[in-house]
């Protein structure tokens, strides 16, 4: 794959004060759906004017696509309060939050004690600062990695009894803030929709939303209380249009299914490629399976034959 310039990369690690190695510029959660491992195929289809307009993702989930590109002018967002609150409390309040990760302990008991904290009434009086310390310690420590809540917005994963789970990383949080506080990102916690509506001609929008399922149990879309089905799918697809009809540039991974074919087939560009899902409950569940990249016509960076 012929990737972004690397050229490109460095200057714009050095406009935010971080050395050349990006290694340290990474995802600061584990996330169902998680774009690392496609990264290569989402790369080798950005548009090659991606560090000359704002990029915008509606689902930024951990953000492996945005930390990647470290774009200069971004708007990101996200429907989960908590993890927006973690964008922000990295960008705003780092030290604070490090300091608080600190406190943590990985014991089964603590882990229940800390989860349990949103069906009480002290969640209500914690501080953005703890709010955000109590997501990373049980995403880093629970179960696969899953970020999951019931229909009550409770967090419901059990405890991942991990040796050495690293939920206090400093140097990965100070380098995330370091570029979230000198870039131009604007953080949002709102619907996808009122998200793309800002997004102007020329924009690129990369988009990653709750993927149709393959099947009648394969669908993970309880990381909010609510649910992103078909009639979300469809009113996505007019967001879509509309930003294509404005000049707008997009990019979205899919699952590859009949449904989400049928959508796009013909009118963009649709391309199958092999990811790995790495967070299923069932082992058998992980592995190999095929998603979609789907593109409207602007020049791309060619993968290599």
């Amino acid at each position: 794959m012929e990737n972004v310039d690397q050229s490109a990369v460095k200057e714009q690690l050095a406009l935010y004060g971080l050395a050349s190695d990006a290694a340290v510029i990474q995802p600061f959660l584990k996330w169902a759906g998680g774009k690392r491992q496609l990264l290569p195929e989402i790369k080798a289809r950005l548009p090659k004017n991606i560090y000359d307009v704002t990029y915008h993702e509606p689902f930024v989930g951990a953000g492996a696509v945005l930390l990647d590109i470290l774009p200069k002018n971004a708007c990101i967002n996200d429907v989960n309060k908590e993890l927006v609150n973690c964008y922000n409390v990295i960008k705003n309040q780092s030290e604070a939050l490090i300091h608080d990760l600190k406190k943590h302990e990985n014991t089964e008991e603590y882990f229940y004690y800390i989860r349990e904290l949103d069906r009480s009434e002290a969640f209500s009086s914690m501080s953005d600062v703890e709010k955000a310390s109590r997501m990373i310690y049980l995403n880093k420590t629970c179960f696969n990695g899953l970020y999951r809540v019931n229909s009550k917005g409770h967090f419901n994963v059990p405890f991942g009894n991990y040796k050495n789970p690293k939920y206090a990383d400093s140097a990965l949080i100070k380098a995330l803030s370091l570029y979230l506080r000198n870039a131009n990102v604007n953080i949002m916690n709102h619907d996808f929709e009122y998200a793309l509506s800002l997004a102007k001609e020329g924009d690129f929008v990369y988009l990653d939303p709750p993927y149709d399922p393959l099947n009648a149990t394969s669908s993970f879309v309880s990381y909010t209380a609510g649910q992103f089905g078909r009639d979300a799918q469809e009113r996505l697809k007019m967001c879509i249009d509309n930003l294509v009809n404005k000049g707008c540039n997009i990019l979205m991974s899919n699952a590859d299914t009949t449904y989400i074919d049928s959508m796009y087939a013909g009118t963009y560009i649709v391309e199958r490629v092999s990811a790995n899902r790495n967070i299923n409950a069932n082992g058998a569940g992980r592995g190999k399976i095929n998603e979609v990249l789907i593109r409207n016509k602007y020049e791309a960076y060619k993968a290599k034959p």
